[in-house]
């Protein structure tokens, strides 16, 4: 019975079912998986290829590719025979030159895919941005209307005026022995008539 107590001890320490088999720990992380092909940053790899690109594309390159070719050709030209490497068709510089268009054409490209990737998100972002002020404006041009609603209907203080003195005179007339010149109970604040604060 002790050997059994033994055994039963060992696989559970080292996780191993009955059948042999090692458990899989669910509370420990697995091993890295062994890959054939090298692993990369493709975050990385993009800033390059974008740092590439622009080096590509700008007169620096033009003119340092130029001074190359020009200094490979006046070499394998005019150097003695022995240290010449490339002579005169230049099948090594046009394999270099190929080799160099071959590599650029892709990274141009991942650029540009990378800056069309760009270009998608600031577009869906103003274009948000856009919906948001075109809901703003409407919401603001609504409530402008409705206060301008609602101040239509507001009473100012001249025609609070006009209707007192009217009434006013209303009441004079209607009095027995009511004379014709009406008096003036409510006179204006200002000499124009109107008041400056009634809109």
């Amino acid at each position: 019975m002790a050997p059994e107590r033994e055994a039963a001890r060992e696989r559970a320490a080292t996780g191993a079912t009955a059948a042999g088999r090692p458990r899989t720990r669910l509370d420990q992380p697995q091993p890295p998986r062994r890959r054939f092909l090298p692993e990369y940053d493709p975050e990385a790899f993009g800033r390059l290829s974008e740092r590439i690109a622009r080096f590509l594309g700008t007169g620096r390159f033009i003119v340092w590719m130029t001074v190359v070719i020009i200094l490979w050709v006046v070499w394998n030209v005019s150097a003695p025979r022995d240290l010449r490497f490339d002579n005169y068709p230049f099948i090594f510089l046009t394999l270099m030159l190929s080799l160099q268009a071959s590599y650029a054409a892709p990274l141009i490209l991942l650029a540009q895919n990378r800056q069309d990737d760009r270009d998608k998100v600031n577009l869906e972002q103003d274009r948000k941005q856009n919906e948001r002020s075109i809901a703003d404006t409407e919401y603001l041009t609504r409530e402008i209307a409705a206060l301008r609603v609602g101040l239509g209907e507001v009473a100012t203080r001249d025609w609070i005026r006009s209707e007192l003195e009217d009434l006013v005179k209303e009441l004079d007339e209607r009095r027995p022995g009511a004379r014709g010149d009406a008096r003036v109970v409510f006179p204006a604040e200002h000499p124009r008539g109107r008041d400056v604060d009634d809109r």
